[in-house]
């Protein structure tokens, strides 16, 4: 915990009659006093360094971590092995003390890192270009929407109901708001309803957002949906877990014009739900749409290997209505984590990770249906995330987990009212077969229970 320092009441005097005025209060005379709250902020009185130290302590340990508990939640935050090396090297201080390069080639070192970290994501995606980073897969996925109706020229976007419940409600916050009309496209046995789509998709939508693997962990044909997006002329954006593209055809095999998602999983511990990093990746005919920052490989005057920011399409750069977003900032350390991890692991490495979540996964899966307790709630392919139901309230069977130091699923009736009982659970490489094991034992013992009472 950082040390603080407090103001003594003559620190304050002296910089009050440094700047002119009489009290902190002046400092706040330009705001209406209807407006004020007029009390002091119920907070407590002020307490010494030691008496905070403890208090804030105590309530750090009402947080329980995934050191401490086995998680099989998933639903877009994921518990994946981390190499050490990633830590080491992503905290030395000429990494983590880096800025944005506001004078770019001076800034060799940070521009090689996003450069690296370009070439690897676009390697994975199977598209041409890719920018820095985003704040977050939803926020990436927001850009993407915004993307296909700056390069179309049109003003409605489509989203399949099997995308992340977090990132339809963002898309829905960041269109709204650009007067872009978003609608979504209703789901049939945990996929898309191609059916409906078909009769959605016209010559005035601009994109439609599908998520592969989707967000029950099913890994959707996107053969159909590439085709009636084509043919109106739209653009398909597609979501994706960058960890499935391991084993998994890549979006750019598939046809996919704008690739986006959350690359926590890609070296970025869960941190409490952040800060995170958003991937955008595209083809070479949006590279002028794309938000953010390109950096390009060059030869200096010496002939020696170089870095240039080669595209620089933000409001920082160029007139604030011509810029394509107002993201100013790349989640620079986290992606220079995620450019370490993705290193560090290589083809081969990232292949396995990808292999051993998807058996693990399976294994889960057949153990836990084995007894009879509790149902697959979709009869499909997935990777490392399946969704069970059974006769028992999802959120009880949660607590009952928890009291065994298991973290469990995802409650799916949060975001789908038409899911009962649905628990979405994830298995990455890190669970071993005796913490699924002990997971089947518990749950079975839960159901046994139920049927008592």
């Amino acid at each position: 915990m950082h040390r603080y320092i407090p103001n003594t009441e003559g620190d304050k005097k002296l910089m009050l009659e440094s700047i002119g005025v009489e009290s902190i209060d002046n400092l706040f005379d330009d705001i209406p006093k209807e407006v004020k709250l007029n009390r002091m902020l119920d907070i407590g009185e002020a307490l010494s360094e030691s008496e905070i130290i403890n208090h804030m302590t105590s309530l750090a340990k009402k947080n329980a971590n995934t050191d401490e508990l086995t998680s099989f939640l998933g639903a877009g935050a994921y518990d994946h092995y981390i190499p050490s090396i990633v830590k080491h090297l992503a905290m030395r201080s000429e990494f983590y003390t880096a800025y944005t390069p506001y004078q770019a080639e001076i800034s060799q070192g940070t521009l090689q890192i996003i450069f690296e970290y370009q070439t690897m994501i676009c390697n994975l995606t199977g598209m041409d270009v890719t920018n820095a980073s985003m704040y977050d897969g939803p926020t990436a996925a927001a850009e993407a929407g915004i993307m296909a109706c700056e390069s179309t020229r049109r003003k409605s976007i489509i989203v399949s109901k099997t995308v992340h419940p977090e990132v339809r409600k963002v898309l829905a916050t960041y269109l709204k708001h650009r007067d872009i009309e978003l609608k979504e496209v209703d789901m049939v046995d945990g996929v898309t309803d191609i059916e409906k789509l078909k009769t959605m998709v016209d010559n005035t939508t601009a994109g439609v957002v599908v998520s592969y693997p989707n967000f029950f962990g099913i890994i959707e044909d996107m053969t159909e949906v590439e085709k009636i997006a084509h043919e109106n002329k739209a653009k398909l954006i597609m979501y994706t877990d960058p960890i499935s593209l391991g084993i998994l055809k890549t979006p750019g095999e598939l046809g996919a014009d704008i690739v986006v998602g959350e690359g926590q999983s890609l070296g970025n511990k869960l941190n409490f739900g952040g800060p995170y990093i958003g991937f955008l990746a595209t083809t070479s005919k949006l590279v002028r749409k794309l938000p953010g920052r390109i950096v390009g490989q060059t030869e200096d005057v010496d002939g020696k290997r170089a870095f240039v920011l080669t595209l620089q399409a933000r409001e920082q750069h160029i007139r604030r209505y011509k810029a394509t977003s107002n993201i100013c900032s790349n989640q620079g350390l986290n992606m220079l984590i995620s450019a370490i991890y993705m290193t560090t692991m290589g083809k081969s490495g990232l292949r396995e990770v990808a292999i051993q979540s998807t058996q693990k996964a399976h294994y889960a899966y057949n153990e836990l249906i084995k007894g009879g307790k509790y149902k697959p709630l979709f009869n499909k392919p997935f990777f490392k995330e399946f969704s069970l139901t059974s006769d028992i309230e999802a959120s009880k069977v949660n607590a009952k987990l928890l009291e065994e130091g298991i973290l469990g699923g995802y409650n799916l009736s949060k975001d789908y009212s038409e899911i009962n009982n649905g628990l979405l659970f994830c298995v990455t490489e890190k669970r071993t077969k005796e913490e699924i094991n002990k997971l089947a034992r518990v749950m079975e013992v839960i159901a046994w229970e139920n049927m008592i009472n």
